[in-house]
């Protein structure tokens, strides 16, 4: 973070004035006014403050973002391996690929350490990246190391003949067996932070299937298959259901009974067909330690 101090030598708005001052253009510093990067006298004040004679002002200028992501050696479990693909079981609380404000410490670092090849569809910030899981969920999810690959693998998930399925813990006892959740699914007009279920026309379409595999006191077990592949599109649907993920403090309950890192939400199971070969290869994937931890006490409870 850059920070550059200068007085006000005339009443003008903050905006114009930190413009004038830094070259920036009006926006970049309405954003960082909005950010609350912009001071006078040591407060955050907003793009149109009226500026006094004699006001010290202060702006934090964040550093450059980076265009290309950099190998990191960093722990990462590689499934497979071969000259076109890459399966990775991803730990929970390691991010996919970079994004605001966080441009180190993802899975893409760690695959450009370890990896010779990653197609190049998705950029130099998403390098091998067909499709992603959330930060806190873990599981498995396919690489791409060429461009034919990639093309390949994102059709088959386009297509839905590649299946990707999720065992997650979940509050409450769900009393269906199995069924089908379509809504369509975009930002939370309240909470930009968060997706949510929309009324028709608006957002993107959503499809999950889901099945009860094991049914505990106050939670239940439950597979889900992915249909389609929106943010966040299981922790949504759970939440619609009225049982979210146990463990996921954006959409689940504020009060959690168990202390996790995370969300019980794991990629267990991941079908698809080899670019190349034509054949179709299924991986899978164990539940993590706490995930594990918690199904035995609740076995034990039963």
């Amino acid at each position: 973070m850059n920070e550059q101090t200068f007085t006000a030598h005339s009443e003008e708005r903050a905006d114009v004035f930190v413009s004038e001052q830094t070259g920036l253009t009006r926006s970049a510093v309405k954003k960082l006014c909005d950010g609350g990067n912009v001071l006078v006298n040591g407060t955050p004040v907003k793009a149109g403050y009226s500026l006094r004679m004699g006001e010290v002002v202060t702006v934090f200028v964040p550093d450059p973002v980076p265009t290309k992501a950099q190998p990191e050696d960093l722990p990462v479990e590689i499934v497979y391996e071969d000259d076109d693909i890459a399966v990775i079981n991803k730990a929970q609380g390691m991010t996919v690929h970079a994004g605001a404000g966080n441009y180190t410490g993802t899975l893409v670092n760690a695959l450009l350490f370890r990896l010779k090849n990653l197609s190049g569809i998705g950029g130099e910030l998403r390098p091998g990246i067909v499709h992603r899981i959330d930060k806190d969920t873990s599981g498995l999810l396919v690489v791409a190391k060429n461009d034919r690959a990639h093309l390949s693998l994102s059709k088959q998930i386009a297509e839905k003949s590649a299946t990707r399925e999720y065992l997650a813990l979940l509050e409450g006892v769900v009393k269906e067996e199995s069924g089908h959740i379509s809504t369509n699914i975009g930002r939370d007009k309240k909470d930009r932070i968060r997706m949510a279920v929309l009324p028709a026309g608006e957002g993107r379409r959503a499809e999950t299937d889901f099945f009860v595999e094991e049914r505990f006191r106050a939670n239940t077990l439950v597979r889900f298959r992915l249909q389609t592949g929106r943010t966040h599109q299981i922790r949504v649907h759970a939440k619609y259901m009225g049982h979210p993920v146990v463990g996921d403090k954006l959409y689940g309950q504020k009060k959690q009974r168990f202390a996790l890192e995370g969300q019980l939400l794991h990629a267990f199971r991941l079908t698809l067909t080899h670019p190349t070969s034509g054949e179709e290869m299924t991986f899978t994937a164990p539940l993590p330690e706490a995930f594990e931890r918690t199904l035995e006490v609740l076995r034990r409870e039963q």
